[in-house]
């Protein structure tokens, strides 16, 4: 057996143990199928566990009576005489017996696949394409057998006390030994990318975890990347370089900021996770890659969609299930355990009361990345007693180091170097009115006054948002703009 594990400070942490298919302990399996050439098939595909063979229903009950197969394949219909669906009799027992029940089938309609399931069955699949579903198969066998410590995996892999985020985490798994392409959204800091390298480490795929951040290239750059190239496609291409899609077979390709990725290359990549085969650049025969997708962006989907930013038919291919990760701001019962994470191979750090309410004041507009480097600092420094002032001390220093991350962050400055400045302006008022009224039971009359602005700026913002109001005169007075404040332009 191996383990995957996730490695911090240098030392491996495991949160799961994963049985890779090439290591994968002998499985005692039972199948159930009247078909010579199709037992044949089915050995070929499960070659390697102790594999035993029942032709008929009274054959499969004796060896279920006398033995316990980990997981047992059941044809639908066994004989000529069948009434189509006899095998469905021996679900019962095979759940009796703790089997995990495959129920294979030439005609898998909606009646049989619903009574299969309702009689306790784990997996359905039609015939044909044994080498994939028999794979399938045996890796949501192993994620539904092997053990994962919650307490490690929210202790040490990906750090929160937040149910909500635990559920999503948890859902996330669910759905990992699957080829289902996922899309993590959340503001930056906030560990999309660490949730992806865990999704993968729990999908039992044989390839690597390979991540690129699509922002930090130019198209001509990022295609490079993604689909490799030939020496000599271009001016200091020296060599053949093998593509993040490549290096990515039988493994998952991470697409980090696919919010930044040009019309063109998302045309250009659909194509190639549609036929799952691309030519790399200067390359006249095309490669093929067996990748799964699972992407991440800090922006807006819909907004994106709706701008013209993002293909709609691109976001079919990446949207399978969406896990949106909250704040820190909004889950702040994590800072204590994050700090606590970071300090654990280092000097622990004591906070006075004073500061730790300071830290639960904060709006932590870098989320945990924010939060490592304040650890980082204060681990850095002689004191290990944390006063209030040091740690106001230190957040006023990140902004600083980082260009005032406290107003300006690093995501609103690359939105507005690339959209430009008036739109971002927009996306900020949008972003603040949203927050305003979900912090206030929706008063418009209460983000008027407090916001100072007037109801035409606030209903051009609900208007871009999508959120459906009722237009009125909200505040006369509010309107005309008499508390002496100047109104914030709005930009179309």
């Amino acid at each position: 057996m191996t383990k995957q594990g996730y490695q911090q400070s240098g030392s491996a942490r495991k949160w799961l143990e994963v049985e890779r298919p090439e290591t994968m302990t002998k499985l005692a399996v039972l199948v159930v199928e009247d078909n010579p050439l199709a037992q044949k098939v089915l050995a070929a595909h499960l070659t390697g566990h102790n594999v035993e063979f029942a032709a008929d229903l009274n054959t499969a009950r004796q060896k279920l009576s006398d033995g316990n197969p980990d997981i047992c394949f059941i044809d639908l219909k066994l004989g000529d005489k069948d009434d189509k669906c006899s095998g469905l009799k021996l679900i019962p027992l095979a759940q009796a017996k703790g089997s995990y029940c495959v129920v294979m089938s030439g005609h898998g309609s909606e009646p049989y696949v619903q009574k299969a399931y309702e009689l306790g069955c784990h997996d359905f699949y039609a015939k044909g394409n044994e080498e994939v579903n028999v794979s399938k198969v045996l890796a949501r066998f192993n994620q539904k057998r092997k053990k994962i410590s919650e307490e490690f995996l929210f202790s040490q892999s990906f750090v929160t006390q937040d149910p909500q985020t635990r559920a999503l985490i948890h859902e996330a798994l669910n759905y990992a030994p699957s080829d289902l392409p996922i899309l993590i959204l959340g503001p930056s800091g906030t560990g999309k990318t660490k949730l992806a390298s865990i999704i993968h480490d729990a999908s039992v795929r044989r390839g690597e975890f390979v991540a690129i951040n699509c922002s930090a290239y130019t198209q001509e750059l990022l295609e490079a990347e993604l689909f490799g190239y030939k020496r000599g496609a271009f001016t200091g291409a020296n060599e053949n370089r093998k593509g993040k899609l490549l290096m990515a077979n039988e493994g998952t390709l991470f697409l980090d900021e696919i919010g930044s990725m040009s019309l063109e290359m998302q045309a250009k990549l659909l194509k190639a996770i549609e036929e799952k085969s691309f030519y790399p650049l200067g390359s006249e025969r095309p490669e093929t890659s067996n990748f799964r997708i699972i992407s991440a962006t800090l922006e807006d989907i819909q907004s994106l969609i709706k701008a013209g930013k993002l293909r709609f038919d691109f976001f079919q291919r990446i949207h399978g299930l969406t896990i949106e990760l909250k704040p820190l701001a909004e889950r702040k019962e994590d800072i204590f355990a994050l700090v606590d994470f970071f300090t654990r191979q280092d000097k622990r750090l004591a906070f006075t009361e004073d500061a730790k309410e300071e830290l639960l004041r904060h709006d932590w507009p870098g989320n945990i990345r924010e939060l490592k480097k304040l650890v980082d600092l204060l681990v850095a420094g002689e004191r290990g007693r944390v006063a209030a002032e040091t740690v106001k001390k230190m957040l006023k220093t990140l902004r600083l180091q980082e260009g005032g991350v406290g107003f300006a962050s690093e995501e609103q400055y690359r939105f507005a170097a690339r959209e430009g400045l008036p739109q971002a302006i927009d996306r900020f008022i949008d972003a603040v009115v949203k927050r305003h009224l979900e912090s206030n039971g929706g008063i418009k009359t209460k983000a008027v006054k407090d916001l100072r602005i007037s109801t035409r700026l606030l209903y051009q913002s609900l208007e871009r948002s999508g959120i459906p109001y009722t237009k009125r005169n909200v505040n006369h007075d509010q309107e005309h703009n008499t508390n002496g404040t100047t109104p914030i332009p709005a930009h179309s």
